[in-house]
């Protein structure tokens, strides 16, 4: 009686205790496992319904199962679920290995794959095979028999490291909380800060890493030594002499990696990954950094010059430390602009900003949300909607998890239960989350944000529309299943709605008194959107040329994990360095997510986003006809084009890094 091998549409999260989890994985691989014997066994001619599609709609069973625990041990994990994930993870990448290395299978998919020019096949269609084929031949299809044990062996190791990757991190984070007893050490902590770190079961005020906690502290508390001690223990998650140190992990990742690319006859990890992505190679990445590095630079040593210079007029500090950034760029920011993020905290209550991103979603995409209690939920936080156009027809069901708890991880993301698919003529619609991690409310106040979660909901919720607005027959090329460096456009273009003032009318209103957010607080908001544009560009250009660092080349010689980041920053440096901190080490994007030699896409899609926007712009920013554009060939289009061929019959043109340079103030 297992709910999770029962029939069910959304995920049975109260039915499902952690024992169900192991049987249940294993059944669902012995469930898949017949339907690849079903095709190879298949004593008809191979053709694109009875194998290349039959193939992409495999599966299904066990991935809803892997969808619903692989979500949870992100959201909603203790030690037992980390325990199971570390027993079915191998078990998962042997799966995935009897399916890419199965040689029955591959030459079933060869032989549709080389008569492809002979049949009648749609865009979609042609991008499924092409996929497909890829997928055996860039993961091994085509290796002797004693490589193909190598890679089974490299991707067994690689699914388990990058699991321990993510606990050790999870670990650190919960294992650090920062005590204060006597208040004037709170100084400069704005009251709604304080309220929220009030300690429940301890006299005083408790911080902890979690970012409505630490990001605060270093913004406004003015206790130099603190904000040190805080900045610190962030900056050493893995990289302490204890049990969950990372530094052996990061370095047996990147050498698998590494011997995996070899074996499949690419240079690096990197050449192998940027393959099937839009920038292709590992020197138009770099050549694509370097350009954007060459603009920002000199503006970030501008902006960071005159901020030390700031401080030390301010309160003498002569050398600016990484503690200080955030400190003294709200002081100056709050001097150039008068704009105070506490006093704009007030206009954005969670429930508004939920309701604000809905109305936006209307308006552009004819979407309706409604809040609704018979959809099960994982835990109490999470909010659950149906999703339905304005004609009533059902879209998706919509998940919402917004605060930080012990069993989640950091960060913001967006996921999904169920992926949407046409199958037996029905068009089988998503179950779509977003994961944040907001200041919870507290016994005075609502949850009140700061204009930069805003900004994060905006982006998570872009990355939904994506998933929601899906409309392809495939599973595998839909939402977004598309090039990494694609798929962050959605999300990204998004954000520019929270600076308009057209947007800001619809939700920025004072949760106690009902006022619109003043106009010139959205004039400022605007004006200080590029605020020290130049040095948040010259540190995401750090990020995405580390990655490529550890994944452009051989790494056999790398012995210190801080020595090798310190010369990948070489570059990119404006603070001193500080001896106890590394950032490889809590590197998730890279080394638990899906990101590895793909950071670079945050700016690559940075440019996308800010020459979509434009076109917005120059219309209208709720213009129906490029609404419609941007929904019918980039959200409901997945992975079923070319993603630069989506774009362009959105946009007309190929996409220029100007309107990003522009909207930096580095132009």
């Amino acid at each position: 009686m297992n709910p999770l091998l029962q029939d069910f549409n959304t995920a049975p999260f109260s039915k499902i205790s952690n024992d169900n989890y192991k049987p249940a994985i294993q059944k669902g691989i012995e469930i898949a496992k017949l339907e690849i014997d079903a095709i190879t066994d298949n004593s008809n001619e191979p053709t694109f319904e009875n194998t290349t599609v039959a193939l992409d709609f495999s599966g299904e069973k066990l991935n809803r199962i892997t969808s619903i625990f692989f979500n949870l041990n992100s959201a909603e994990t203790n030690d037992e679920i980390q325990k199971i994930a570390q027993e079915v993870s191998p078990l998962l990448s042997e799966f995935g290995n009897d399916i890419t290395l199965n040689t029955a299978l591959f030459a079933r998919v060869k032989a549709v794959f080389n008569v492809k020019e002979t049949l009648d096949l749609s865009a979609e269609q042609t991008m499924l095979l092409d996929k497909q084929y890829k997928s055996f031949a860039r993961n091994g299809a085509n290796l002797n028999k004693e490589d193909k044990s190598k890679l089974r062996e490299i991707d067994a190791k690689l699914s388990t490291l990058s699991l321990k990757f993510g606990e050790n991190v999870l670990a650190e984070t919960n294992a650090f909380e920062l005590h204060i007893t006597n208040e004037n050490d709170l100084a400069g902590l704005p009251e709604s800060e304080k309220e929220a770190a009030k300690s429940k079961d301890k006299e005083g005020w408790v911080f902890t890493l979690d970012y409505p906690s630490y990001i605060p502290f270093l913004t406004y508390i003015d206790n130099r030594e603190l904000r040190k001690k805080m900045a610190i223990a962030a900056g050493k998650k893995g990289f302490q002499d204890n049990s969950f140190n990372n530094e052996g992990v990061v370095l047996e990742i990147v050498n698998l990696r590494h011997q995996r690319a070899n074996l499949l006859s690419y240079k690096t990890h990197a050449h192998f990954v940027l393959e099937e992505r839009m920038a292709e190679t590992p020197e138009n990445v770099i050549a694509f950094s370097n350009n954007l590095l060459e603009k920002a630079k000199p503006a970030a040593i501008k902006e960071f010059n005159n901020l030390e210079a700031y401080a030390k007029k301010l309160d003498g500090i002569d050398q600016l430390q990484k503690w200080d950034g955030a400190y003294y760029s709200e002081k100056l920011k709050k001097e150039i602009f008068d704009l105070d993020q506490e006093i704009l905290k007030p206009y954005f209550k969670l429930e508004n900003v939920i309701g604000g991103v809905f109305e936006i979603a209307n308006r552009l995409f004819d979407l309706q949300f409604e809040e609704v209690s018979n959809i099960d939920k994982y835990h109490e936080d999470v909010k659950t909607f149906n999703v339905t156009d304005t004609k009533g027809n059902f879209i998706a069901v919509f998940y919402a998890d917004f605060h930080p708890r012990k069993g989640k991880r950091n960060g913001a993301w967006m996921t999904s239960y169920k992926a949407q698919q046409i199958k037996n003529g029905k068009n089988e619609r998503p179950h779509v989350s977003i994961v944040c991690n907001f200041t919870k409310p507290t016994e005075t106040k609502p949850s009140l944000l700061t204009f930069n979660e805003v900004t994060t909901l905006f982006h998570e919720f872009g990355h939904a529309l994506h998933g929601m607005l899906a409309n392809t027959t495939y599973n595998s090329l839909s939402g977004t299943s598309v090039s990494w460096d694609f798929v962050e456009l959605p999300s990204q273009v998004l954000e520019n709605w929270c600076f308009e003032k057209e947007a800001l009318e619809l939700f920025a209103k004072h949760y106690e008194t009902g006022e619109v957010i003043p106009m010139n607080y959205v004039e400022k908001i605007k004006e200080s959107a590029s605020f020290h544009e130049g040095m948040q560009t010259l540190r995401q250009l750090s990020f995405g040329l580390l990655d490529m660092q550890w994944h452009g080349q051989d790494p056999t010689e790398i012995s210190s994990v801080k020595v090798f980041e310190n010369g990948a920053f070489a570059d990119t440096k404006l603070y001193p360095d500080v001896a106890e901190n590394v950032m490889s080490t809590a590197f998730s994007h890279i080394f638990q997510g899906g990101y590895s030699a793909g950071y670079y896409s945050y700016k690559w899609a940075e440019v996308l986003d800010a020459d979509a926007f434009e076109y917005f712009l120059e219309e209208g920013i709720f213009n129906k006809e490029v609404a419609t554009k941007f929904k019918e060939n980039v959200l409901s289009k997945g992975g079923t084009e070319k993603p630069m061929e989506l774009y362009k019959r959105f946009r007309g043109k190929e996409p220029k890094p100007d309107a990003l340079l522009k909207r930096a103030g580095l132009i």
